[in-house]
Order: C-alpha cells, then sequence, then structure tokens
C-alpha cells in the first residue's frame, strides 16, 4: 500500500494530484525536481498502480514484489534498482532482525518500497524534510541519505556485536563460569545475518560510484557510505573467525574436562575394586581358610582376629591406591 508521496520542488515538499500530470510536470520542470512514493509491503496490483507510470523494469519490479531478495545494486538505463538489507538489534535478547528496503531511483522520482518493521524510512523522509538543501540535489540525495542510515545502522550493530562477543570471550576462559554452546552458536548467526547483509553491497556500491548515475559531486558522499560499510565488513569478517576460534576452544575445553572426569571416575573404579575383590574372595563359603579361623586365647576366651586382617589390608590397599593416584594428578 501506499503510505506516503509528495512532490519537492527546490527541496520543499509539495502535494502530490495526479501521477501521470505530476510526472510530466516534472519533466518540464528543473533537473532536481522529483516525486517520492513510499510503499509497504506491495501486492502485484498495487505496484501495477506505479510500475507503467515509472516505466519500471520488469525484472526490478518482480524482485520488488516478491520480496526476500538479496541484497543488490542494478542499473537500468537511467533508473538505479537497490535492494538493501535493514538490521535492528534487540537488547533484551541479543538478537539480530531482518528486514528489507527497495528504491527505484529515476531522473525525477523516487520509489521505496519497505517490507518488514525494521525499516525506518519514514525518520529518514523526515530528517531530509528539514534540510531542504539535501533534497535540492535531487533523487540522488534520497539515495544516498537511505544507505547512509543502513550503513550506520550497521555500524551501530557491528559495537553491540563487539560487546557480545568480549563478553562471551570472557566467560569461555574464566573457569568460575560456565558458557552454553547454544549461546556461541546464537552469536554466530547474528554474526552471518550481518554478513549477508553487509557484504553483497561492497561491490555493487563501487560500481554505482563510478558509474554515470551519480553525479561527481555526489560522489565523495557515497565513498563516505563505502568506508564505512568495508568497515563494518572487515569487523564482521574477524568476529566469525573470532568465534570459530572461541568455539573450538571451548570444545576443547569440555574435551579436556570430560577427560579428567573419566580419570577420576576410573581412579575410583581402581580403588573400589580391591575391597570388592577380597570381599569377593572371603565372601565365599570356602571352608578351608586359614586366616578365617586364626586365634588367639584372652582370658580363656578364644579370639578370631583374621577378618579384621583382612580388613587392614583392604585399607591399607585402597589408601595406598588414593596416594599413588592423588600424586599423579588423578583425583
Amino acid at each position: 500500500m501506499i503510505v506516503d508521496q509528495a512532490v519537492y520542488r527546490d527541496g520543499k515538499r509539495m502535494s502530490c494530484g495526479d501521477l501521470s500530470d505530476e510526472l510530466e510536470r516534472l519533466a518540464t520542470s528543473k533537473a532536481n525536481d522529483f516525486l517520492w512514493i513510499g510503499l509497504k509491503d506491495p501486492t502485484e496490483r498495487e505496484f501495477a498502480l506505479v510500475q507503467d507510470e515509472l516505466r519500471l523494469h520488469p525484472l526490478a519490479v518482480e524482485d520488488a514484489i516478491t520480496g526476500n531478495q538479496r541484497t543488490k545494486i542494478e542499473l537500468y538505463d537511467d533508473t538505479i534498482f537497490v535492494v538493501l538489507k535493514t538490521l535492528s538489534y534487540t537488547e533484551a535478547t541479543s538478537q539480530v532482525e531482518t528486514g528489507e528496503i527497495m528504491l527505484f531511483v529515476g531522473p525525477h522520482f523516487v520509489l521505496t518500497v519497505r517490507r518488514g518493521e525494521h525499516s525506518p524510512l519514514s525518520a529518514i523522509r523526515r530528517s531530509l524534510e528539514h534540510t531542504p538543501e539535501l533534497l535540492e540535489h535531487g533523487p540522488v540525495a534520497v539515495l544516498h541519505k537511505v544507505m547512509d542510515e543502513v550503513v550506520d545502522q550497521y555500524e551501530r550493530i557491528d559495537s553491540e556485536l563487539a560487546e557480545d562477543l568480549t563478553q562471551l570471550e570472557q566467560r569461555v576462559f574464566d573457569p568460575d563460569l560456565s558458557v552454553d554452546v547454544m549461546q556461541l552458536y546464537s552469536l554466530k548467526r547474528e554474526v552471518l545475518e550481518v554478513r549477508r547483509a553487509a557484504q553483497p553491497l561492497v561491490e555493487p556500491l563501487k560500481r554505482l560510484i563510478h558509474s554515470r548515475h551519480v553525479p561527481e559531486d555526489a560522489a565523495p558522499f557515497f565513498r563516505d557510505v563505502n568506508d564505512h560499510l568495508l568497515r563494518v565488513v572487515d569487523h564482521v569478517e574477524a568476529y566469525d573467525r573470532l568465534l570459530t576460534d572461541v568455539l573450538s576452544a571451548h570444545l576443547a575445553q569440555v574435551s579436556v574436562q570430560q577427560n579428567n572426569d573419566m580419570r577420576k571416575i576410573s581412579a575410583w573404579v581402581a580403588i573400589a575394586a580391591v575391597p570388592t575383590m577380597l570381599a569377593g574372595v572371603y565372601g565365599m563359603n570356602f571352608e578351608r581358610m586359614p586366616e578365617l579361623t586364626a586365634s588367639f586365647n584372652v582370658g580363656g576366651s578364644e579370639f578370631y582376629y583374621g577378618y579384621f586382617v583382612i580388613l587392614a589390608v583392604m585399607i591399607s590397599a585402597c589408601v595406598g591406591l588414593f596416594v599413588a593416584f592423588k600424586r599423579s594428578g588423578w583425583l
């Protein structure tokens, strides 16, 4: 559906009448006057209202109607078609939410298509309307502002991910804290979301800067956006590599801890095996075992000490094994 439309003359907003009439007037007006139409989640029928009037390329229209496209910039004659992934960071869950903005930029028009709830086009439009000196540069000013705001959001999320990664890294290597491996995978997935949004934009943006669609005086501003974008991409790739290393270190720690636990279990099993073996042997109903009937006379009473000797052997064997395992580090 159309959420906003207006004509901008000399950087000032004007009401928009019939689309055909406005485009005809703009074709004979000053070069930087333009029409800006904003759509949100348009259907094919709604898009058809503007498609023919703006003479949009059918392949670009198909992408805009379908949605969920890869980040890209396509050049069709005098029209630029841009697909941008917008990102939003949720503090409570440390999750990155994804939206989508598509722009058709022509000589006298800008058509923006928003999908999802994480695409701040209304705020961008208000900001531009408060700075008419920027709107005087025409549709290319809108394109720059949208791309600049999207990349700035990438940088803000970059900072949040860096902080999350630092905290997680400290927890992994702190013996007093435990880390759920799902936290590592979750953060790695969020980094991947940012990477999918930012990295595919690098090369198309370079081509756009050197194309005839960007005026020479506007190129430095787009190069600045590209510099910020490259910084985010470099950081995200570093985060991805570091997370892989942290995950490997965490899995190695878990493996070492499991080995230590198995050594302790084995040591205790070995210690318990001695009394178990002796109890198994002497617990049989054997009749001819002298140590079981060994005794001496105390005050006219017979004292059988064989069982105490066996018990002492058990205790001394267990203590000996315990000391040996303790010294070797198994316990």
